[in-house]
């Protein structure tokens, strides 16, 4: 365990950043309605391969009507103005995601673990990592998002000892019960240690 990491949490936690990650929790716990939570899922088939900032500029002129029902080229455009990669694939992606719109009926029964399994195996350009953003984004607690700023600050920190080459069912929750350690030690859930050390690396409190 990484007692300079601990504190420099714990500085975060003692400053105004901790009154912006409770007001992002909170917002993960009140998304209700069924549309968001398909433009949630959308908007973390984005993220993949994207900055937060792109992908939420996308998100942002197509929640609702946009990803529910704008046709796969007027996506694209969307995407492509946006100047995020992969245009193409996303643009297909979220078109063919629309078979599970009503995904929050799909996958409230389950809990977290399954809940992730069934979004890995089902939805088309959704890993463990997606999987586990969109889970965190409408409520769920104790998953971790191992994206690029998370792994890098494990390998400083020596939590793990360098960046895997992919992150699939059979190393994620390895790395994971890592971050649950942690967050378990400082007494807060795996969502809210996401949003301190994203803090950490990037100065910023995104969903």
């Amino acid at each position: 365990m990484s007692q300079k990491l601990i504190k420099q949490i714990n500085k975060l936690k003692a400053s105004l950043i901790k009154q912006e990650v409770d007001n992002r929790i909170n917002e993960f716990k009140e998304l209700n309605n069924s549309e968001d939570w398909f433009s949630e899922l959308c908007y973390c088939l984005l993220t993949a391969n994207s900055k937060a900032e792109t992908a939420l500029n996308i998100e942002k002129e197509l929640k609702g009507k946009g990803f529910h029902s704008f046709s796969q080229s007027e996506i694209r455009d969307c995407i492509k103005r946006n100047k995020h990669r992969f245009h193409n694939n996303k643009s297909k992606f979220i078109v063919e995601a629309r078979k599970f719109k009503d995904i929050k009926n799909i996958i409230r029964e389950k809990d977290q673990i399954e809940a992730r399994t069934w979004l890995v195996d089902n939805i088309k350009g959704i890993g463990y990592k997606e999987a586990s953003h969109f889970l965190r984004n409408v409520g769920y607690n104790n998953v971790a998002i191992l994206d690029r700023h998370i792994i890098n600050l494990m390998v400083e920190h020596n939590m793990i000892k360098e960046k895997p080459n992919i992150l699939n069912k059979n190393n994620y929750p390895e790395i994971e019960k890592k971050l649950e350690k942690l967050a378990n030690s400082i007494n807060m859930s795996q969502a809210e240690l996401d949003l301190y050390l994203w803090s950490l690396k990037t100065g910023k409190v995104l969903k």
